[in-house]
């Protein structure tokens, strides 16, 4: 178990993760969600810089009741782009960030994951429970 003291984000996260423009309809991002086992994705521009986190909760807030519309219209909603409703300024960290600070934050936090950006803020990867759960197994298990 010692070993996972010596583990960074690096070592654990989805390299190269799947992201979406600014400019991605919420149709598009409900099908991202549906084929594979995301919660969120990072939102970046052409210079892969990080913009912001689309995730389920953020597209249920979509549909969200208001005075504007008492019944929200499915199709009229989903046309709208991800950038009205993306989370803004998301934590992040860094690759080399170790794990056990990951590991606190994720229980601190209540979060699922975190975008992992270099020094220029753009996307390196994900790191997310999952990963988190992987390393603690391999730590247990003598390595990676």
């Amino acid at each position: 178990m010692y070993e996972f003291i010596n583990y960074c984000v690096r070592d654990y996260m989805t390299a190269d993760p799947s992201t979406v423009a600014p400019a991605t309809r919420l149709r598009e991002l409900q099908a991202l969600f549906d084929n594979h086992d995301f919660n969120g994705v990072p939102v970046i521009d052409e210079q892969r810089n990080l913009l912001g986190v689309a995730t389920k909760l953020d597209l249920l807030k979509a549909f969200t009741f208001n005075s504007q519309s008492i019944v929200p219209q499915y199709e009229s909603i989903m046309d709208h782009r991800v950038e009205e409703v993306m989370t803004r300024e998301p934590i992040t960290v860094t690759p080399n960030m170790p794990l056990t600070r990951v590991l606190q934050r994720v229980v601190d936090m209540r979060t699922k994951s975190f975008p992992v950006v270099d020094e220029q803020g753009r996307i390196e990867g994900v790191i997310a429970r999952e990963d988190l759960l992987r390393a603690l197994r391999d730590a247990t298990a003598g390595g990676k």
